[in-house]
């Protein structure tokens, strides 16, 4: 099998900025058709507000403008979804349904259609239509309360976490289950994720802990969130840092012995003053040295120890490179689908359209 995945899925999407449009450039990357509908003045937000981000994660998807408030383009619109497998939007809950696009209406047309709405809180409960970014459903979420140090404020993370994981890569699960549904039972489905809700399901180690005592540790107090010494961060003598994640017995007598702190192995690590004190003298050692120096030494043992890099340093790693992780795009970096298929090769992905470039393709088709 050489052929794209996806090859033969025709995708509407109406999403913007980053959410949906990520969702819909991995299937872009597994070989669907992805179309843009875009309002006819300035389009996508991402468009101007951050031209970069736009152009990535919108790489080989096509784009036609239609003006939804106009009876004829939602005719235009309704004709286009007669031969789509999926239409995904992130608007409010009802909006769809106001402009004559929602579902219901849809479903009339192409019974087998796959409708997904990718929104903040889901279609229903008290915050359905509460305006919301990343950070607001991270922190109703309780995830926000657990990230960061034991002693300071939540931490603000450059990964989105709520818009990635929660929304776009739930939304795309959802949207391939009702596909392969669709083509069994002969009826599409209507798809309702909440990136508040895809954020709450991957609260597992915090949930762990309120099943096991009857309430979720501090933050930064957890046994994966830095309450360990022998699975943390450490600073080293040119300010840069490593990943400890010695978390095994295992892995922390290796540890231990490639340092010369075998003594350390007699220490009680269970969190407390006890653990804290080994914390202090491994951090104490780290600075002895660069965070190169240690890795050097360090991957001559299995002490599952590691460099943080900055993101332009993992750009060149040689395990990035050799997965081929980074493709060229347009004379830039971008990521790569990160799935493999075996034979199946990569789709290296197009620019991403100007708004409406594919308006006499698209548009044109349905007049002849």
């Amino acid at each position: 099998m050489t052929n794209p995945l996806l090859a033969g899925i025709r995708i509407l999407d109406l999403s913007r900025l980053l959410p949906g449009p990520f969702c819909t450039l991995y299937l872009a990357q597994l070989g669907a058709e992805v179309i843009k509908i875009e309002e006819p003045n300035g389009g996508d937000y991402a468009r101007s507000l951050s031209p970069d981000l736009f152009e990535l994660v919108n790489r080989g998807k096509k784009s036609v403008t239609l003006d939804l408030r106009k009876a004829d383009d939602v005719e235009k619109f309704h004709q286009l979804v007669k031969d789509a497998d999926v239409v995904i939007e992130s608007f409010r809950p009802g909006v769809m349904d106001k402009l004559g696009c929602g579902y219901d209406a849809l479903k009339k047309i192409n019974p087998k259609i796959v409708f997904a709405a990718l929104t903040g809180y889901g279609q229903t409960g008290p915050y359905r239509d509460r305006a919301g970014h990343d950070m607001n459903y991270l922190g109703y979420a309780g995830v926000l309360d657990q990230i960061g140090p034991a002693k300071g404020a939540p931490a603000q993370s450059n990964l989105q976490i709520a818009d990635l994981a929660g929304g776009a890569l739930t939304c795309a699960i959802g949207i391939l289950s009702a596909v392969i549904g669709a083509r069994t039972s002969g009826e599409g489905a209507f798809v309702d994720v909440g990136m508040h809700d895809g954020s709450m399901a991957l609260q597992v180690v915090s949930f762990a802990a309120i099943r096991a005592m009857g309430k979720s540790n501090p933050r930064g107090r957890d046994m994966l969130s830095g309450a360990l010494p022998n699975y943390s961060f450490y600073e080293c003598s040119d300010g840069k840092h490593l990943a400890v994640g010695a978390l095994e017995p295992k892995f922390w007598a290796t540890l231990c012995t490639a340092i010369g702190r075998a003594d350390l192995l007699k220490r009680p690590m269970a969190p407390g003053a006890s653990a804290e004190a080994v914390r202090a003298e491994v951090a104490e050692l780290f600075k002895t040295k660069t965070r190169d120096e240690w890795e050097t030494i360090l991957l001559q043992h299995d002490a599952c120890t590691t460099a943080i890099l900055t993101p332009d340093e993992a750009l060149t790693n040689e395990q990035v490179v050799a997965r081929g992780l980074v493709e060229n795009h347009l004379g830039k970096p971008a990521t790569a689908m990160p799935i493999q298929f075996g034979e199946i090769p990569r789709i290296t992905c197009g620019p991403a359209p100007k708004l409406g470039a594919d308006n006499a393709a698209v548009l044109g088709a349905l007049r002849s």
